[in-house]
């Protein structure tokens, strides 16, 4: 069973996640054969505090 995670930070619709992972698996399909059922995706979240770039937090940006 693939198992896919994305870590992002929040802030996202839910249609965003869904058009996301409907992308991600037909992927997976795609380019591993599995079947649709056999995907898994998980969107973890962090919150702007919890989460820098270039020494940033994305909540001071």
């Amino acid at each position: 069973m693939p198992e896919v995670y994305v870590h992002a930070v929040e802030g996202r619709t839910i249609d965003q996640k869904r058009a996301l992972v409907k992308d991600i698996t037909d992927a997976v399909v795609r380019h591993f054969g599995a079947t649709p059922d056999r995907v898994m995706v998980q969107i973890v979240e962090s919150p702007k505090e919890n989460k820098a770039k270039g020494g940033v937090l994305f909540s001071d940006r």
